[in-house]
């Protein structure tokens, strides 16, 4: 299928040209003509008052989270977990799961992402859901040696890994995700470790997210627990990890040395309290930083024009520093970067040859005037609404606000029943 977006506004090189056209064939872009013959294309999308922008990356969420949202609010992270989020995750199934992916999915590609970085369970159903959709996503099944499924898990990531990874013309890729430290001792990780290495298997993991985390396992192992999976070896693999608010110099030396990746999840982290992570130092030092929603149970929402602002803001107040993330900046983690993150060196830009991810940003709002800076304006005054078209892998899935790949309705009717039956629990 071939594309041509016309008269377009185009993000390059942290800056916006203006009345440019965008021409796609296949899943990739090919060119930018100057004076394009529209017979030559299979469809014309109108770009005019659009401005044309990588599509955003998230990196770290757990999809099918959704149906948590507003479920357990206001709490610190070991409670929320313990006491509401894993009792009832213990009632999830495949048919939860892939409506509650689906939820998400729509709520990502209305908000302009195009890609993800998933770590849950029953991850065939989520795999299945972002099939339909037409989104992209790296996909992880989350695991845990504390309980006696440890060894279960590690084959389903196994199994998920032979089914999907490269499939849906190349939009998946599967990574092995090992929940974090505090739930997979280090006999575990081993194990995660060596599967990851046959399999050559990049990971996902959660790190260093609470202070009473890190301290625990100072007491513990007499090291942070970044320290520790170096010393385990995990970070051999490619490695993404998530939060990374309590690092240590030492940490960030062996993050950078080893080349690990880090999802930067700055709403989740505030509203858990789990603090701010040094992300300005850490991309001093040379490490990719990604952004990303976290699940929407702790978000609560899947909105990455959202996380990209509070990604800019938040740290020139911690830092006391007016330039310590800006607008550019946070726009580079939000797609290239968090393409980076995802394993890709063909994404995450508006340039020939590589992938035609891209979404058009309707700027006729009132908050788009005046216009002296485009991308200023899209990462302080625009938001997830704003999104007229996507197009993931050469592929329009939603145009002029309208969903393509997926039914609104049935999802709705389909996400209230399988929530009844997931919270029956609550009733007994």
């Amino acid at each position: 299928m071939s594309i041509l977006i016309k008269n377009v506004g185009i993000c390059l090189d942290g800056k916006v040209e203006e009345h440019k056209n965008i021409a796609i064939d296949g899943k990739y872009i090919k060119s930018f003509p100057d004076t394009p013959i529209e017979a030559d294309y299979d469809e014309i999308i109108d770009g005019h008052d659009m401005l044309a922008m990588p599509g955003l990356v998230n990196t770290h969420t757990h999809v099918a989270m959704t149906l948590f949202r507003s479920y357990a609010d206001d709490m610190a992270l070991m409670d929320w977990l313990q006491n509401k989020i894993w009792p009832a995750e213990d009632h999830l199934d495949d048919d939860i799961v892939y409506w509650g992916s689906m939820l998400a999915f729509a709520e990502m590609i209305r908000g302009g992402t195009t890609a993800f970085c998933d770590m849950y369970m029953f991850m065939d159903a989520c795999a299945r859901a972002a099939d339909q959709s037409g989104i992209r996503g790296n996909l992880a099944r989350g695991l845990a040696g504390l309980g006696p499924n440890g060894q279960k898990g590690i084959d389903e990531n196994v199994e998920l890994f032979k089914n999907w990874n490269g499939a849906g013309d190349g939009r998946f890729k599967v990574m092995m995700g090992p929940h974090a430290p505090y739930t997979c001792p280090p006999d575990y990780i081993k194990k995660v470790r060596d599967v990851a290495t046959k399999y050559n298997m990049p990971i996902h993991i959660h790190l260093s997210e609470t202070k009473g985390e890190v301290e625990n396992f100072l007491k513990e192992y007499h090291m942070t627990p970044i320290a520790l999976m170096n010393s385990l070896g995990l970070f051999d693999q490619p490695t993404l990890a998530a939060h990374c608010v309590h690092v240590t110099d030492d940490d960030i030396q062996i993050m950078k040395e080893k080349h690990v990746c880090v999802a930067h999840n700055p709403a989740s982290n505030l509203k858990l309290a789990s603090g701010v992570a040094p992300v300005p130092k850490m991309r001093k030092a040379g490490i990719t930083v990604g952004i990303g929603t976290d699940g929407a149970s702790s978000n609560n929402k899947l909105d990455m024009f959202a996380e990209m602002r509070l990604a800019a803001l938040i740290h020139k107040a911690a830092d006391y520093d007016p330039f310590a993330i800006t607008a550019k900046e946070a726009l580079k983690m939000a797609t290239e970067d968090g393409a980076k993150c995802l394993g890709y060196k063909d994404l995450g830009i508006l340039k020939e040859g590589y992938l035609a991810d891209i979404i058009l940003v309707d700027r006729s709002g009132f908050h788009w005037h005046p216009r002296f800076d485009s991308i200023s304006l899209a990462v302080y005054a625009g938001n997830s609404m704003d999104v007229d078209t996507v197009i993931i892998n050469g592929k329009p899935v939603m145009e002029h606000k309208e969903l393509l790949t997926i039914d609104i309705e049935k999802m709705y009717a389909e996400v209230e029943r399988v929530t009844g039956k997931l919270y029956a629990f609550t009733k007994k």
